[in-house]
Protein backbone atom coordinates (compact mmCIF):
# COMPACT_ATOMS: atom_id res chain seq x y z
CA UNK A 1 0.00 0.00 0.00
CA UNK A 2 1.58 3.35 -1.32
CA UNK A 3 1.93 5.54 2.00
CA UNK A 4 1.80 9.20 1.86
CA UNK A 5 4.82 11.13 2.37
CA UNK A 6 5.12 12.89 5.95
CA UNK A 7 4.77 16.28 6.84
CA UNK A 8 6.77 18.07 9.64
CA UNK A 9 5.44 21.61 10.06
CA UNK A 10 8.20 24.28 11.85
CA UNK A 11 7.26 25.92 14.72
CA UNK A 12 7.36 29.32 12.35
CA UNK A 13 5.24 27.10 10.11
CA UNK A 14 2.84 25.91 12.56
CA UNK A 15 2.75 30.07 13.89
CA UNK A 16 1.87 30.97 10.70
CA UNK A 17 -0.72 28.31 9.25
CA UNK A 18 -2.50 29.18 13.06
CA UNK A 19 -2.58 33.25 12.35
CA UNK A 20 -3.94 32.52 8.52
CA UNK A 21 -6.59 30.02 9.68
CA UNK A 22 -7.95 32.47 12.21
CA UNK A 23 -7.70 35.52 9.94
CA UNK A 24 -10.66 36.72 8.44
CA UNK A 25 -9.32 37.54 4.99
CA UNK A 26 -8.15 34.13 4.18
CA UNK A 27 -10.01 33.29 1.59
CA UNK A 28 -11.44 30.01 1.33
CA UNK A 29 -9.28 28.09 -0.38
CA UNK A 30 -6.35 28.84 1.33
CA UNK A 31 -8.31 27.53 4.34
CA UNK A 32 -9.40 24.40 3.05
CA UNK A 33 -5.24 23.50 1.93
CA UNK A 34 -4.17 24.37 5.35
CA UNK A 35 -6.67 22.96 6.91
CA UNK A 36 -5.28 19.52 4.88
CA UNK A 37 -1.49 20.89 5.93
CA UNK A 38 -2.81 20.98 9.42
CA UNK A 39 -3.98 17.30 9.33
CA UNK A 40 -1.81 15.73 7.78
CA UNK A 41 0.80 17.15 10.18
CA UNK A 42 -0.95 15.17 12.57
CA UNK A 43 0.15 11.84 10.80
CA UNK A 44 -3.66 11.54 9.25
CA UNK A 45 -4.01 9.44 5.67
CA UNK A 46 -4.82 10.86 2.64
CA UNK A 47 -8.17 9.12 2.37
CA UNK A 48 -9.18 10.29 5.97
CA UNK A 49 -8.38 13.71 5.76
CA UNK A 50 -10.72 13.25 2.37
CA UNK A 51 -13.57 12.23 3.96
CA UNK A 52 -12.90 14.78 6.96
CA UNK A 53 -12.92 17.40 5.09
CA UNK A 54 -15.43 16.75 1.84
CA UNK A 55 -12.84 16.99 -0.81
CA UNK A 56 -10.71 14.25 -2.66
CA UNK A 57 -7.76 12.15 -1.97
CA UNK A 58 -6.05 13.31 -5.13
CA UNK A 59 -6.40 17.50 -4.07
CA UNK A 60 -4.81 16.15 -0.47
CA UNK A 61 -2.18 14.43 -2.10
CA UNK A 62 -1.82 17.56 -4.64
CA UNK A 63 -1.33 19.91 -1.57
CA UNK A 64 0.62 17.60 0.49
CA UNK A 65 3.84 17.45 -2.41
CA UNK A 66 2.89 21.54 -2.85
CA UNK A 67 4.21 22.04 0.56
CA UNK A 68 7.08 19.19 0.22
CA UNK A 69 8.49 20.65 -2.81
CA UNK A 70 7.58 24.48 -2.34
CA UNK A 71 7.30 25.03 1.55
CA UNK A 72 4.16 26.62 2.79
CA UNK A 73 4.97 29.91 0.22
CA UNK A 74 3.71 27.43 -2.52
CA UNK A 75 0.47 26.51 0.17
CA UNK A 76 -0.36 30.19 -0.01
CA UNK A 77 0.09 31.08 -3.71
CA UNK A 78 -1.14 29.45 -6.96
CA UNK A 79 1.31 28.28 -9.53
CA UNK A 80 1.41 29.60 -12.79
CA UNK A 81 -1.15 29.31 -14.91
CA UNK A 82 -1.59 29.24 -18.46
CA UNK A 83 -4.62 31.25 -20.32
CA UNK A 84 -4.48 34.74 -21.76
CA UNK A 85 -2.33 37.75 -19.66
CA UNK A 86 -3.60 39.70 -17.41
CA UNK A 87 -5.67 42.78 -18.89
CA UNK A 88 -5.24 45.06 -16.03
CA UNK A 89 -1.12 45.94 -15.56
CA UNK A 90 0.03 46.59 -12.39
CA UNK A 91 0.71 49.95 -12.89
CA UNK A 92 -2.77 50.99 -13.74
CA UNK A 93 -4.34 49.06 -10.72
CA UNK A 94 -1.94 51.42 -8.81
CA UNK A 95 -2.68 54.15 -10.88
CA UNK A 96 -6.61 53.65 -9.96
CA UNK A 97 -5.79 53.29 -6.06
CA UNK A 98 -3.46 56.43 -5.98
CA UNK A 99 -6.33 58.35 -7.97
CA UNK A 100 -8.95 56.96 -5.19
CA UNK A 101 -6.51 58.01 -2.16
CA UNK A 102 -5.41 61.68 -3.77
CA UNK A 103 -8.19 62.92 -6.09
CA UNK A 104 -11.65 63.53 -6.39
CA UNK A 105 -13.79 63.65 -9.00
CA UNK A 106 -14.99 67.28 -10.73
CA UNK A 107 -18.20 68.37 -8.99
CA UNK A 108 -18.56 65.67 -6.58
CA UNK A 109 -17.29 64.41 -3.10
CA UNK A 110 -16.07 61.77 -3.43
CA UNK A 111 -15.38 58.59 -5.77
CA UNK A 112 -17.72 55.93 -7.35
CA UNK A 113 -17.27 52.75 -9.44
CA UNK A 114 -18.60 54.30 -12.61
CA UNK A 115 -16.86 57.84 -12.02
CA UNK A 116 -13.57 56.11 -11.69
CA UNK A 117 -14.29 53.85 -13.85
CA UNK A 118 -14.48 56.63 -16.96
CA UNK A 119 -12.02 58.69 -15.62
CA UNK A 120 -9.14 55.95 -15.57
CA UNK A 121 -10.73 54.11 -18.86
CA UNK A 122 -11.61 50.36 -17.09
CA UNK A 123 -14.41 48.66 -16.61
CA UNK A 124 -16.54 49.48 -12.73
CA UNK A 125 -15.90 45.75 -11.80
CA UNK A 126 -12.31 46.15 -12.77
CA UNK A 127 -12.28 49.23 -10.00
CA UNK A 128 -14.56 47.56 -7.58
CA UNK A 129 -12.05 44.43 -7.51
CA UNK A 130 -9.07 46.71 -7.25
CA UNK A 131 -10.55 48.22 -4.27
CA UNK A 132 -11.68 45.51 -2.80
CA UNK A 133 -7.75 43.92 -3.27
CA UNK A 134 -6.36 47.54 -1.76
CA UNK A 135 -9.20 47.27 0.97
CA UNK A 136 -10.31 51.03 -0.45
CA UNK A 137 -14.11 52.23 0.58
CA UNK A 138 -14.35 55.46 -1.11
CA UNK A 139 -18.44 55.69 -0.79
CA UNK A 140 -18.20 55.00 3.43
CA UNK A 141 -17.20 57.57 5.63
CA UNK A 142 -17.34 57.69 9.43
CA UNK A 143 -17.96 60.46 11.93
CA UNK A 144 -15.89 61.37 14.94
CA UNK A 145 -16.30 64.00 17.65
CA UNK A 146 -13.80 65.60 19.64
CA UNK A 147 -14.14 68.37 21.96
CA UNK A 148 -12.07 71.24 22.05
CA UNK A 149 -13.04 71.87 25.33
CA UNK A 150 -9.67 73.30 27.40
CA UNK A 151 -11.32 71.81 30.31
CA UNK A 152 -11.88 69.12 29.22
CA UNK A 153 -10.34 67.04 31.77
CA UNK A 154 -10.73 68.31 34.80
CA UNK A 155 -14.42 68.66 33.86
CA UNK A 156 -14.37 64.50 32.35
CA UNK A 157 -12.93 63.61 35.98
CA UNK A 158 -15.53 65.24 37.49
CA UNK A 159 -18.50 63.54 35.98
CA UNK A 160 -16.89 60.46 35.88
CA UNK A 161 -15.89 60.67 39.39
CA UNK A 162 -19.61 61.12 40.55
CA UNK A 163 -21.09 58.19 38.34
CA UNK A 164 -18.00 55.60 39.76
CA UNK A 165 -17.45 57.18 43.53
CA UNK A 166 -20.81 59.45 43.77
CA UNK A 167 -21.01 61.07 47.18
CA UNK A 168 -22.46 60.20 49.80
CA UNK A 169 -25.60 61.39 51.20
CA UNK A 170 -26.08 63.02 47.70
CA UNK A 171 -28.46 62.90 45.14
CA UNK A 172 -27.00 62.67 41.24
CA UNK A 173 -29.06 63.84 38.35
CA UNK A 174 -28.15 63.95 34.81
CA UNK A 175 -30.23 66.58 33.53
CA UNK A 176 -31.04 67.99 29.95
CA UNK A 177 -33.80 69.02 27.48
CA UNK A 178 -35.40 66.93 24.52
CA UNK A 179 -36.46 69.67 22.33
CA UNK A 180 -38.60 70.27 19.22
CA UNK A 181 -40.34 66.67 19.57
CA UNK A 182 -42.47 66.81 17.10
CA UNK A 183 -46.39 65.88 16.98
CA UNK A 184 -46.59 63.77 13.17
CA UNK A 185 -50.00 62.91 12.37
CA UNK A 186 -49.41 60.78 8.82
CA UNK A 187 -51.28 61.27 5.90
CA UNK A 188 -52.62 58.32 5.73
CA UNK A 189 -52.62 54.93 8.04
CA UNK A 190 -50.64 52.23 7.86
CA UNK A 191 -50.72 48.06 8.01
CA UNK A 192 -50.08 45.74 10.81
CA UNK A 193 -47.36 43.62 11.07
CA UNK A 194 -48.21 40.15 10.02
CA UNK A 195 -46.33 36.89 9.61
CA UNK A 196 -43.99 37.52 6.40
CA UNK A 197 -44.42 41.48 6.50
CA UNK A 198 -43.39 44.44 8.41
CA UNK A 199 -45.62 46.52 9.77
CA UNK A 200 -46.27 49.52 6.92
CA UNK A 201 -46.10 53.42 7.96
CA UNK A 202 -46.42 56.31 5.29
CA UNK A 203 -43.48 58.44 4.59
CA UNK A 204 -45.45 61.40 4.30
CA UNK A 205 -46.74 63.31 7.88
CA UNK A 206 -48.76 66.60 8.89
CA UNK A 207 -47.22 68.69 11.64
CA UNK A 208 -49.40 69.70 15.11
CA UNK A 209 -46.70 71.53 16.67
CA UNK A 210 -43.84 70.41 19.16
CA UNK A 211 -42.74 70.28 22.32
CA UNK A 212 -39.67 70.18 24.88
CA UNK A 213 -38.95 67.16 27.49
CA UNK A 214 -37.05 68.50 30.45
CA UNK A 215 -35.83 64.99 31.94
CA UNK A 216 -33.34 64.21 35.15
CA UNK A 217 -32.08 60.65 35.11
CA UNK A 218 -31.51 59.67 38.72
CA UNK A 219 -28.10 57.95 38.36
CA UNK A 220 -28.71 55.98 41.39
CA UNK A 221 -31.78 54.39 41.04
CA UNK A 222 -32.67 54.86 36.71
CA UNK A 223 -35.98 56.54 37.97
CA UNK A 224 -36.79 59.55 35.61
CA UNK A 225 -38.23 62.77 36.44
CA UNK A 226 -40.04 64.64 33.61
CA UNK A 227 -41.93 67.61 32.36
CA UNK A 228 -43.12 68.99 28.71
CA UNK A 229 -42.85 72.78 28.36
CA UNK A 230 -43.98 74.51 24.96
CA UNK A 231 -40.33 76.58 25.32
CA UNK A 232 -36.99 76.16 26.94
CA UNK A 233 -35.69 79.45 28.18
CA UNK A 234 -34.22 80.00 31.32
CA UNK A 235 -37.59 80.06 33.22
CA UNK A 236 -38.78 76.96 32.55
CA UNK A 237 -35.51 75.11 33.01
CA UNK A 238 -35.35 76.83 36.51
CA UNK A 239 -39.01 75.56 37.23
CA UNK A 240 -37.69 71.83 36.55
CA UNK A 241 -34.81 72.58 38.70
CA UNK A 242 -36.97 73.87 41.80
CA UNK A 243 -39.13 70.42 40.41
CA UNK A 244 -35.83 68.61 41.16
CA UNK A 245 -35.24 70.32 44.58
CA UNK A 246 -38.38 69.44 46.07
CA UNK A 247 -37.88 65.50 45.25
CA UNK A 248 -34.71 65.92 47.44
CA UNK A 249 -35.04 65.05 50.99
CA UNK A 250 -33.56 68.03 53.28
CA UNK A 251 -30.32 67.38 54.70
CA UNK A 252 -29.01 65.93 51.02
CA UNK A 253 -26.82 67.32 48.63
CA UNK A 254 -27.94 67.70 45.12
CA UNK A 255 -25.27 66.94 41.88
CA UNK A 256 -26.57 68.27 38.63
CA UNK A 257 -24.95 67.63 35.88
CA UNK A 258 -25.81 69.52 32.74
CA UNK A 259 -24.75 70.74 29.26
CA UNK A 260 -23.11 74.37 28.68
CA UNK A 261 -26.70 76.10 27.23
CA UNK A 262 -26.62 79.24 27.79
CA UNK A 263 -30.03 78.79 29.68
CA UNK A 264 -27.96 76.61 32.51
CA UNK A 265 -26.11 79.55 33.43
CA UNK A 266 -28.24 82.12 33.38
CA UNK A 267 -28.07 85.09 35.95
CA UNK A 268 -31.72 84.25 37.49
CA UNK A 269 -30.62 80.16 37.83
CA UNK A 270 -27.43 81.71 39.08
CA UNK A 271 -29.24 83.63 41.36
CA UNK A 272 -31.18 80.93 42.62
CA UNK A 273 -28.11 78.41 43.00
CA UNK A 274 -26.23 80.94 45.31
CA UNK A 275 -29.78 80.88 47.58
CA UNK A 276 -29.70 76.98 47.45
CA UNK A 277 -26.10 75.90 48.57
CA UNK A 278 -27.30 72.20 48.52
CA UNK A 279 -27.17 72.49 44.99
CA UNK A 280 -23.93 71.59 42.85
CA UNK A 281 -23.57 72.15 38.97
CA UNK A 282 -21.59 70.08 37.02
CA UNK A 283 -20.85 70.89 33.54
CA UNK A 284 -20.34 68.76 30.74
CA UNK A 285 -17.35 69.23 28.15
CA UNK A 286 -18.15 71.38 25.27
CA UNK A 287 -19.18 68.08 22.05
CA UNK A 288 -19.56 65.73 24.99
CA UNK A 289 -22.82 64.90 25.41
CA UNK A 290 -21.94 61.41 25.42
CA UNK A 291 -20.86 61.87 28.89
CA UNK A 292 -24.22 62.63 29.84
CA UNK A 293 -26.26 59.45 30.63
CA UNK A 294 -29.70 61.20 30.42
CA UNK A 295 -29.08 61.39 26.60
CA UNK A 296 -28.92 57.25 26.39
CA UNK A 297 -32.11 57.47 27.82
CA UNK A 298 -33.46 59.87 25.30
CA UNK A 299 -32.55 57.56 22.62
CA UNK A 300 -34.99 54.76 24.49
CA UNK A 301 -38.03 57.22 24.30
CA UNK A 302 -37.47 58.00 21.09
CA UNK A 303 -36.78 54.32 20.13
CA UNK A 304 -40.17 53.25 22.07
CA UNK A 305 -42.51 55.80 21.94
CA UNK A 306 -41.69 58.39 20.06
CA UNK A 307 -40.43 57.85 16.22
CA UNK A 308 -42.93 55.47 15.39
CA UNK A 309 -45.76 57.20 17.21
CA UNK A 310 -48.80 58.85 15.07
CA UNK A 311 -49.89 62.23 17.23
CA UNK A 312 -52.67 63.63 16.41
CA UNK A 313 -51.68 66.96 18.45
CA UNK A 314 -49.50 68.08 20.99
CA UNK A 315 -51.25 66.95 23.54
CA UNK A 316 -51.48 63.51 22.47
CA UNK A 317 -47.87 63.61 22.33
CA UNK A 318 -47.64 64.90 25.91
CA UNK A 319 -49.41 62.11 26.84
CA UNK A 320 -47.40 59.40 25.28
CA UNK A 321 -44.70 60.73 27.12
CA UNK A 322 -46.16 60.81 30.21
CA UNK A 323 -47.32 57.20 30.05
CA UNK A 324 -44.02 56.03 29.27
CA UNK A 325 -42.05 57.53 31.80
CA UNK A 326 -44.90 56.13 34.25
CA UNK A 327 -43.92 52.67 33.01
CA UNK A 328 -40.24 53.08 32.95
CA UNK A 329 -40.26 54.35 36.56
CA UNK A 330 -42.35 50.91 37.57
CA UNK A 331 -39.30 49.23 37.07
CA UNK A 332 -36.28 51.48 36.50
CA UNK A 333 -32.98 50.05 35.42
CA UNK A 334 -29.95 52.68 35.69
CA UNK A 335 -27.67 52.50 33.31
CA UNK A 336 -23.95 51.93 34.59
CA UNK A 337 -20.87 53.75 33.37
CA UNK A 338 -17.57 51.31 33.82
CA UNK A 339 -14.81 53.11 32.00
CA UNK A 340 -12.58 55.49 34.05
CA UNK A 341 -11.50 58.70 33.74
CA UNK A 342 -7.75 57.46 32.35
CA UNK A 343 -9.35 54.75 30.22
CA UNK A 344 -11.09 57.60 28.53
CA UNK A 345 -8.53 59.95 27.81
CA UNK A 346 -6.26 57.85 27.05
CA UNK A 347 -8.40 56.45 23.76
CA UNK A 348 -8.60 60.49 23.25
CA UNK A 349 -5.09 60.93 23.28
CA UNK A 350 -4.59 58.23 20.89
CA UNK A 351 -7.43 60.11 18.66
CA UNK A 352 -5.96 63.36 18.51
CA UNK A 353 -2.77 61.93 18.10
CA UNK A 354 -3.64 59.77 15.41
CA UNK A 355 -5.79 62.92 13.78
CA UNK A 356 -3.03 65.71 14.36
CA UNK A 357 -0.51 62.85 12.37
CA UNK A 358 -2.65 62.29 9.03
CA UNK A 359 -3.52 66.36 8.99
CA UNK A 360 0.63 66.93 8.98
CA UNK A 361 1.39 64.27 6.60
CA UNK A 362 -1.47 65.91 3.87
CA UNK A 363 -0.03 69.11 5.00
CA UNK A 364 3.21 67.87 4.11
CA UNK A 365 2.37 66.15 0.59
Amino acid sequence: MKVAQKIDLSPEDRARVTAALRSPKTSAEVLRRLRILSLAAKGMANKTIAVQLGTTEECVSRWRHRFLERGLDGVFTDAPRSGRPRVITDLKRAEVAARTLQEKPAARTHWSRTSMARASGVSPSTVGRIWRERELKPHIIKTFKLSRDKEFEPKLRDIVGLYLNPPQNAVVFCTDEKTQIQALDRTQPGLPIKKGQAGTMTHDYKRNGTTTLFAALNVLTGVVIGTCKPEHTQKEWLAFLKQLYATVPAGQEMHVIADNYATHKAPTVKAWLTKHPRVHMHFTPTSASWLNLVERWFREITENAIRRGVFTSVHDLIDAIDVYLIENNRAPRPFVWTKSADDILSKVLRARTALEAEVRRLHDT
